[in-house]
This record gives structure tokens, C-alpha cells and sequence, in this order.
């Protein structure tokens, strides 16, 4: 990269903070700041938004780690490795749930830290590159698509599709018989398709309006699968729902 990747670190352990700081900055990285409360660390995202958080699960305070991530993801979409020690299996699927890039054990061994971060950068590379590229695993045809797959443009109609999950640089596209497994971003499927009938409604699930089964608070039900849910997208939903 031609600019310092920038990270902000949340750790409630000033020593340990600190020390982070120090290897970081010695290893060519900006840290954007220190931040040892979920409060604080999500205000710092929204107004100095780094490439990358390095994240303590066992935070103090009235959130921790997870639900600060969970609260950041709402707004931003910034990778995430946590910080763990002794991190209960409860606690490990909770975080599991935010999809983050990687967690690196306490106490820190420098070269699997800077390994870590490194695999995190070369990623985010990856993805800016792949964003530039022209798509042609999907064109958008009307009331249809034709998607690649197995060496052949295959015609899908839009009232096929049940939802798109993010698989990290690809896209799963569901349908009730079956999936297609897209080489190309959920943000840049999200552009090419109608937003009359399809919305973003977490991180990494679009779905098709049409074919909602349930709406909770947390979640939305299509065929019995089980999509979480940002509250951030919920009045758009709602309104979307009005109209069709």
C-alpha cells in the first residue's frame, strides 16, 4: 500500500495497549488511537475511521468487545481481529457471529501479531483491486439475471433468488433449488441489482424483500434460514415493505 494501513486499538489494559501501540507504529501501521471503552471506540470509528480494529473481547464497562463490534458494523464495515484471553466457547461463537478476520491470543507473540495484521492488509488490498475490475460473473437483465457457472452464463429470474450472503471475496446467490457461488463482492452485486425488490440488511446479507417469511429484532426468516439483522436497516425495511 502506498499509504500507512491505519488501526485503531480497543484495550482496557493500558500496559498492554500501549506495548501494542509501540510494535505497531514500529512496524510501519498508523494507529488512528487507544480507546479502553466500547463507547468510546465506536464514536472514534464514525469520526476517524480506521482500516482496522484490533478489538478486546472482555472489555469493561456496559458493552464489551463483541457488542462494540456489533455496534460499529452497523455503520461501518471494518475489519476486525480480537484480542482474547481464556475466551470462554459462549463467548468465542458470539464473536464468531461478526465475522471477524482473526483472533490473536494474549499474551502477544510479535511475529504471529505482525502475521496477522499483514494477512488483514494483504485482504483489504485484495478487495480494492477486485472492486476495480469489471464484474462479468453477473449481468442484470430485466427481471433476470445470468449468472457463470460451470463455464456457461446461466439465466436465474430475480423472483429466483431468495438472498445473497458474503462469503468473503464472493457471494453466494441462494434459491430455493440451489446456489450459485459468485466471484464478486455482496457491495458490488448490491449496485447491480433492483433495490425496489432487494436490500442490504446486514454486513453480509441481501435479501430478496418478496420472500420474507418473519421479522424480529434481531433477525428475518426466508425458508426457515435464519438472517441476521442490523437494526440500522430496519426502518428502511419497513418503508421497503409498504410498497411492494
Amino acid at each position: 500500500m502506498n499509504t500507512k494501513t491505519r488501526i485503531l486499538i480497543v484495550e482496557d489494559d493500558m500496559i498492554i495497549a500501549a506495548n501494542l501501540s509501540l510494535q505497531l507504529t514500529k512496524l510501519g501501521y498508523e494507529v488512528t488511537g487507544i480507546e479502553s471503552r466500547g463507547e468510546e471506540a465506536v464514536g472514534h470509528a464514525r469520526v476517524n475511521t480506521p482500516d482496522i480494529i484490533l478489538m478486546d473481547i472482555n472489555l469493561k464497562g456496559s458493552i464489551d468487545g463483541i457488542e462494540t463490534v456489533k455496534t460499529i458494523q452497523q455503520t461501518h464495515d471494518i475489519p476486525v481481529v480480537y484480542l482474547t484471553a481464556n475466551t470462554d466457547d459462549a463467548s468465542f461463537f458470539r464473536a464468531k457471529e461478526t465475522h471477524p478476520e482473526a483472533f490473536v491470543s494474549k499474551p502477544f507473540n510479535q511475529l504471529d501479531l505482525e502475521h496477522t495484521i499483514a494477512l488483514v492488509e494483504d485482504k483489504i488490498l485484495t478487495e480494492e483491486r477486485a472492486n476495480q475490475r469489471p464484474k462479468t460473473d453477473m449481468q442484470v437483465m430485466g427481471d433476470r439475471i445470468f449468472v457463470r457457472h460451470k463455464g456457461k452464463m446461466n439465466k436465474l429470474m430475480l423472483d429466483q433468488i431468495l438472498y445473497l450472503e458474503a462469503d468473503r471475496n464472493y457471494t453466494n446467490i441462494v434459491t430455493e433449488k440451489g446456489h450459485y457461488l459468485l466471484s464478486s463482492t455482496l457491495k458490488t452485486l448490491e449496485a447491480k441489482l433492483p433495490q425496489n425488490s432487494f436490500l442490504r440488511v446486514h454486513r453480509s446479507y441481501i435479501v430478496n424483500v418478496k420472500k420474507l417469511d418473519a421479522i424480529a429484532d434481531t433477525h428475518l426468516e426466508i425458508k426457515r434460514k435464519v438472517i441476521p439483522f442490523s437494526k440500522t436497516y430496519r426502518e428502511l425495511l419497513l418503508d421497503r415493505i409498504k410498497t411492494i
